[in-house]
């Protein structure tokens, strides 16, 4: 065939597939603005950031504002609080450096905290308190406790309630010793580690722990039940459980990256493996570290009940997998988030190399950001 035949040919598929590629992609538009218009103004959501990995692209779908006051509209861009989603970032920070052998998951945290030397959760593992089931600690700590001495007092008299890994209760202060444990196994602060280590190894430039004043211009107002302004504030373990404020394009790159971590370093590669293993089962949900995992294809009502009240607020029975897990293709990962002004929602299946995010300036129940990822990941 004469060159000038092979060069049109070459040109028309190049022209059928663009038209064919932004026909799919205004059919995913379409259909994310059928399910997030509405959902916003059910939730009286002042404005949501959408990121979905699919067909080998980045897409990104922004609704409303950032602030009320001022009506700038969300983007790509916009810093959101993710809450504890920011659980999964501890988990990889600790992971790495379980992966680097500088901590030890299955070393009881006194080794680390010889100030825990002699109590229950000092004997803990610092694994068991990474998946929350060291022993029933609570949701969060008293209001009283708020210096680190008070936050190490605590635990010093805490009474167990359950054996260590026969039950699972999801808690913010089990989870912030995880973490402070990671950081005092490198014998450096945990908001350095993630700000200096972690965060610029994974290529994260718009993710931070506390927003500077060059990027301050970026970060969403949140809005409260009425209707009220309001941030997340300062509070014990506040880095390590709930801390890290993201954009959708950032939180895009770091889901991705738990699908595609080729390139990274070796270590967090290995770190990335860690966190999506199995270590306890509970019910259908299987417990990584950060990360809670379903066998896939998921039905929506597993997926809804596994990131229900229930799960959060009641003590569940949870059985160890020994050996642990490995992590699984074939498997919907997820975490919710939230802080009183936010709510935000991440989850992949790496087999199907499908990612989604949702955040919004407002906390709204668990049920919905499910339901619309679940929806809108379907079919794709």
């Amino acid at each position: 065939m004469p060159l000038s035949r092979l060069a049109a040919l070459a040109a028309a598929i190049t022209l059928t597939l663009g038209h064919a590629n932004a026909k799919a992609d205004d059919q995913l538009q379409a259909k994310v603005d059928r399910i997030i218009r509405p959902l916003m103004q059910a939730q009286g959501i002042s404005g949501m950031a959408v990121a979905i990995y699919a067909r080998d692209h980045a897409h990104y779908f922004s609704y409303g504002v950032a602030s009320k006051a001022d009506n700038v509209p969300v983007s790509r861009d916009t810093l959101f609080e993710i809450g504890s989603v920011s659980k999964t970032y501890t988990a990889t920070l600790a992971a790495l450096a379980s992966a680097e052998g500088q901590l030890d998951l299955t070393a009881p945290a006194k080794r680390y905290h010889p100030e825990l030397a002699g109590t229950p959760i000092g004997d803990a593992t610092v694994l068991e308190l990474g998946a929350y089931s060291a022993d029933c600690l609570p949701l969060q700590f008293p209001d009283a406790v708020q210096s680190p001495q008070q936050v190490v007092d605590f635990f010093r008299h805490w009474q167990p309630h359950a054996k260590p890994g026969t039950q699972r209760c999801y808690s913010n202060p089990s989870l912030g010793l995880f973490g402070d444990l990671a950081a005092r196994a490198q014998h450096q602060p945990f908001a350095t580690l993630m700000t200096e280590g972690l965060l610029p190894k994974m290529g994260l430039g718009n993710t931070y722990l506390h927003i500077p004043a060059s990027a301050q211009g970026l970060y969403a107002q949140g809005y409260d039940a009425a209707e009220k302004p309001v941030r997340v504030g300062p509070g014990p373990y506040a880095d390590e459980a709930y801390g890290i404020k993201t954009s959708a394009s950032d939180l895009l790159r770091y889901v991705r990256l738990q699908m595609q971590p080729e390139g990274l370093p070796p270590a967090l590669v290995k770190a990335i493996d860690i966190t999506q293993q199995g270590y306890f089962q509970v019910g259908a949900m299987t417990q990584g570290l950060g990360w809670e995992r379903y066998p896939y294809p998921a039905t929506l009502a597993t997926l809804v009940d596994g990131n229900s009240p229930r799960l959060i607020r009641e003590p569940q029975a949870t059985t160890r997998l020994q050996p642990a897990l490995p992590a699984q293709p074939a498997a919907w990962y997820n975490k919710t988030g939230s802080t009183n002004g936010f709510g935000a929602y991440a989850a992949f299946v790496p087999s199907e190399q499908l990612a989604i995010v949702l955040l919004a300036n407002r906390n709204y129940p668990n049920e919905a950001r499910v339901r619309a990822a679940f929806e809108i990941l379907s079919g794709l």
